[in-house]
This record gives structure tokens, sequence and C-alpha cells, in this order.
């Protein structure tokens, strides 16, 4: 049952999905990995639609070049863990809702622990070693896991269904270039950072068509946006040969 609150707070959702649907999102448990340049938009929109528990998971702190993108950061949070920072403001947004903030660096000895118990997670990390671990653990736990990633004026996304679309290693079995810097304007997080929030939205309140099965592609030079098909492979180191 919706709070009178709730009623108010979330009428112009309420209006457009119905009240069960704002109830699936109340009760809805996500994790995201990252609380940088794609996880301070993806946590902020998703705490103000009222998704009831959010896990931020990231074991960086605030650096003064992240402020061009990192919009839950500011001056004064230089030298604050990130997931300390975001918290504050996503509580200060919504005090509705539960936000745990967990200052860790993923790694394949503790990603099952940290991403555990979700209903979807949501990929907002920076490289592609944690991006496969997180692969792994959502098809071991056959959780969907939304995938965003960001360079320069170009972004990409998808959402990955255990057991039914082609996984993050299907898709990208031989991870790009790391690079020391990674050039990126703030826009393209908050724009992909906002289609992922979106498919979990979709996902948690069963609406619409995910980007299952499609890579979203953004050239925010052209101003285009293009879906590409992507398939499961059978060869697949992660989720081939019947492994989920």
């Amino acid at each position: 049952m919706l709070t009178d609150r709730e009623l108010e707070r979330y009428r112009r959702q309420i209006a457009l999905f119905g009240e069960e649907a704002q109830e699936r999102l109340g009760r809805a448990r996500i994790v995201i990995v990252g609380a940088g340049g794609l996880g301070c938009p993806v946590a902020l929109y998703l705490a103000a639609v009222g998704i009831g528990g959010i896990r931020l998971i990231d074991g960086d702190v605030v650096d003064r070049a992240n402020l061009n993108r990192q919009v839950l950061h500011g001056d004064r949070d230089v030298g604050r863990a990130k997931v300390e920072s975001a918290a504050e403001k996503l509580r200060a947004q919504n005090p509705g809702i539960a936000i745990a903030a967990t200052h860790a660096t993923l790694d394949e000895e503790n990603a099952a622990l940290l991403a555990g118990g979700a209903d979807l997670i949501i990929d907002a990390t920076d490289n592609f070693p944690v991006r496969y671990i997180l692969n792994r653990v959502a098809l071991g736990a056959r959780v969907p896991l939304i995938h965003g990633a960001v360079r320069g004026f170009y972004g990409q996304a998808t959402t990955i269904i255990p057991g039914r679309t082609a996984c993050l290693e299907c898709i990208f079995p031989v991870a790009p270039p790391e690079e020391d810097i990674v050039p990126v304007v703030g826009t393209t997080p908050g724009i992909i950072g906002l289609v992922q929030a979106n498919e979990a939205i979709k996902y948690i309140i069963g609406t619409g068509d995910l980007l299952a099965g499609r890579l979203l592609v953004w050239d925010g030079r052209a101003a285009t946006m293009t879906t590409l098909p992507v398939e499961r492979q059978e060869k697949c180191s992660a989720c081939g040969n019947g492994r989920c």
C-alpha cells in the first residue's frame, strides 16, 4: 500500500502506469556498481522514481577531474568516498528509500557477495575486467545486467537477460585496449545513464521493449542513436554450451 506521501510524490508516474507498478518499484532492490559518470545519473533518477533499495558499490574517491560529468559530486566532496558523497545526495533527494553505500573495489573474490540479493545489477563501471566479472555474477545468479559504457561523445547500452540474450562476453569476447585517461564529455554518461535507468524501470514494472538482444549505440557528434542486433554465441566462455 502506498502512503499518502508516496501517492503525492509519485502521482505523475502513477497516472502513467498505476499504483501496482509504483509498488513494484518500491519493493525493488538494485545494485549499481560504480558511482561515477554513469552511476551518478543512474542512481539519481532511480532514487527519484522510487526504487525502494539501492546499493552503491565503488572503491574510489572523488577527484576534481571527475566533476565535469559525475553530477552527484561537487568541489566540497573532493577526497571523499564516491559512494558516501553520492548516498548523501540521494538520501536528500528521496528520504523514503534505502541507500546502502559500500566503499569497496569489486573483484572476483567479493563480487558475488557484494552484488548478491539484487533484483537487477547495473554496470556503471569504467573498465572491461570488472564488467566481465559482473557479467558472470549476473549469469550465475540469473539476474539481469544492464550494461553501459562511454567514451568521448559515444556511448552504448544493452540489457542482458541470463539464459535468453547475448551476454557481455558474447558481444565483446575481447576487451578493448585500456586507456590511462578516457576522454569524455559530461553529457555522454548523462544520456547513457538515463537509458540504463529507463531500462531498469521498464524491467521492474514489466512494460515496453527492453534492449534485450540489442546494443544501443549513441553518437553525440551526429546526434544519432542506433540499435544493433546481438546474438548469443554457443562458444561463449561465459554463457555458451549450456552454461546458463
